[in-house]
């Protein structure tokens, strides 16, 4: 089910990050099993019989509702972080609260997917999020993935700081979102395959993820991409080592899955009539679990045209600076077929989460 943000009392548009809407200046609480807002009265709602009550991060923007039940008073989001800065850090803490909600955008896409996400402190690497502040502990924080555990930099979150790693990097595009894409690629590698025949086409497509990645390190970041590296990759980073090749083609899944998404909730399409770009409008899916991905990347091919010349309209580099040649449109073929086996819809994937730490709770 594709989340659906409209502020329950007057019906206008809200972000997915609102805590009031701005219409009506309603108090608004965020529903993840249903995908909808709800007002809040005297600081609750109640939904199929249930009390639900306001995270208790919200005063860090977190806009999620909890359910009575849950540990800590702490929405299913801000469980899966296992690590954070300090309350008497404001500072970091602000940082935490934009990448915080990029995380809730993470999760309710992969739940959307029906992708497992079964928490760190439940089963040995399970998913979990260690998100520090380089700035606040005058050291490097090095973003990665290991064991189920995604670390990230808050400082991140800074657009001047990550500007200029995404100049120095020579990368089209760096957003907070992206990292977690990217990270969260790395875990479901290791989730979504699970028998030897997966991993031998995996291996095919993207290489060998038993070579040395401290050497495939220090050969990219001595020697950079090979010249020819646009004619199979997605991205420079991804020549660095299968592991980072998988990710990269996941992350851009996930990117063109959640635009498309978008698109669709807001009723964007292509009028054939008018573009003159082909016989037949092109109209995005909210779910391309029952189509090709030929007909996904069809979709993406022409939608993120449009959108790139409504950014330049603007100014604005392009939205979708990247060229999915045939090799990578073929890997990521690999990666819809893994993602579109997943079990559970989005309701019963939440719905099972839930009942897995109410256990617990």
């Amino acid at each position: 089910m594709t989340a659906q943000p409209r502020c329950p009392s007057c019906r206008h548009f809200v972000f997915l990050d609102a805590l009031v809407c701005d219409h009506c200046t309603a108090e608004l609480g965020f529903h993840i099993v249903s995908r909808q807002f709800y007002g809040l009265h005297a600081g609750r709602v109640e939904i199929d019989g249930m009390r639900w009550y306001p995270c208790s991060q919200r005063e860090w923007s977190c806009n999620w509702l909890v359910r009575e039940d849950a540990p800590a008073g702490r929405c299913f989001s801000c469980r899966l972080t296992r690590t954070q800065p300090p309350a008497d850090d404001t500072v970091a803490m602000e940082k935490l609260a934009s990448v915080e909600e990029a995380k809730r955008r993470l999760l309710l896409q992969l739940g959307d997917l029906g992708l497992p996400i079964v928490p760190w402190n439940r089963q040995r690497g399970g998913l979990g999020f260690d998100l520090i502040s380089s700035l606040s502990t005058g050291s490097p924080v090095m973003i990665g993935h290991a064991n189920g555990i995604i670390t990230l930099d808050l400082a991140e979150s800074l657009d001047d700081r990550r500007e200029a790693l995404r100049v120095r990097l020579g990368e089209p595009y760096r957003t907070v979102l992206g990292h977690l894409r990217h990270e969260v690629g790395h875990y479901y590698q290791t989730v979504l395959l699970t028998d030897d025949a997966s991993w031998t086409r995996c291996r095919e497509l993207f290489g060998d993820e038993r070579a040395s990645y401290r050497d495939a390190i220090k050969r990219h970041y001595s020697l950079g991409a090979p010249a020819d590296w646009r004619t199979a990759f997605i991205s420079e980073y991804a020549t660095m080592h299968p592991w980072e090749d998988f990710a990269e083609t996941f992350a851009h899944y996930l990117h063109i899955t959640g635009t498309l998404q978008t698109a669709a909730a807001i009723g964007i399409r292509l009028d054939a009539a008018v573009t003159n770009l082909r016989d037949t409008d092109v109209q995005p899916r909210e779910s391309y679990e029952n189509q090709s991905v030929q007909q996904l990347l069809s979709d993406w091919e022409w939608m993120s045209q449009a959108f790139n010349r409504i950014n330049r309209s603007m100014g604005q580099g392009d939205l979708y600076p990247f060229e999915i040649v045939p090799p990578v449109r073929v890997k990521l073929g690999f990666v819809h077929d893994l993602v579109t086996r997943a079990p559970l819809s989005a309701e019963e994937q939440f719905a099972a989460a839930f009942a897995l730490e109410a256990e617990t709770a």
